[in-house]
């Protein structure tokens, strides 16, 4: 744990070393910290950008898009003359700009089950921005499997919705879920839900969705305070309300609960990603 900070760093995060709550301890968690960001997007960005300014010490960055114009009323760390360039290359960029600090692993790649047990190995959480059912759903798997915490979020229009998952498949008798399953054990039918291109999102709304998203980062790694696992956080930023709701394990969920699945590949992460039962 690195404990013994430069002058520059005891400068650059001196509001959390005087902390009781971060302190030295804290900010070296921080620099020795890996978290996978899955999305450059419009979540990952807020994301990107204030787990850089925390000092993550290193970022992986998973996203296989491309800037286009389109982008910029929300995706924040990229510009005007990054459109047309990969998302992974301008966040790394922005990073690099921000703080010298953070190292950044671009994985210009889309999440498959073919990669995402390698990718989130490497990792100590993840904080997926995805923004398709698919991808939600392989990343809960996956991350519940190997026992990786993860912070999941969505947007559309004017709402937002996270919460966190620190469930891992529990011995006979352990301690239980709730994973992401447990609240939604499938996908919808594909087409039932629109999406932002389709029909679109208020542009400031992924700024305050993923700003909590990274303090459930933080707070994963400082190993402090009560984080949204168990609970999903429903935001609403044409109402200005926040409201939750309780997150319980779902008795015979075949990925948080004893006798489910032993592998991702098991499952076709498809239409609505769902699990037979045995």
């Amino acid at each position: 744990m690195s404990l013994d900070l430069t002058p520059e760093q005891l400068d650059r995060y001196s509001r959390h070393v005087i902390m009781d709550e971060v302190g030295p301890e804290g900010q070296g968690r921080l620099l020795d910290a890996r978290v996978l960001c899955l999305g450059a997007g419009g979540l990952g960005s807020p994301v990107i950008q204030y787990l850089a300014a925390a000092g993550v010490g290193t970022l992986g960055i998973a996203d296989d898009d491309v800037v286009e114009r389109s982008n910029l009323q929300r995706q924040v760390v990229h510009g005007d003359p990054d459109v047309g360039r990969p998302k992974v290359e301008s966040a790394r960029e922005f990073v690099e700009r921000q703080n010298p600090d953070v190292t950044v692993e671009p994985h210009e790649t889309r999440v498959t089950a073919d990669n995402v047990e390698d990718l989130i190995a490497e990792y100590d959480l993840v904080v997926d921005g995805s923004d398709n059912f698919a991808t939600r759903y392989l990343v809960n798997d996956a991350c519940t499997l190997a026992g990786v915490p993860f912070v999941h979020g969505a947007i559309l229009r004017f709402e937002g919705q996270l919460t966190t998952v620190d469930a891992t498949v529990p011995e006979e008798g352990g301690d239980n879920g709730p994973c992401y399953r447990c609240l939604f054990p499938e996908a919808p039918e594909p087409g039932t839900v629109p999406d932002c291109a389709t029909a679109g999102v208020l542009g400031v709304l992924p700024g305050t969705v993923g700003c909590i998203m990274a303090t459930e980062a933080v707070k994963l790694v400082l190993d402090h305070g009560e984080t949204l696992d168990g609970r999903m956080l429903f935001y609403d930023a044409e109402d200005m309300t926040f409201r939750e709701i309780a997150m319980e394990p779902r008795p015979g969920c075949p990925v948080c609960q004893p006798g489910g699945i032993e592998s991702i590949h098991e499952v076709e992460y498809r239409d609505t990603c769902s699990i037979a039962a045995d």
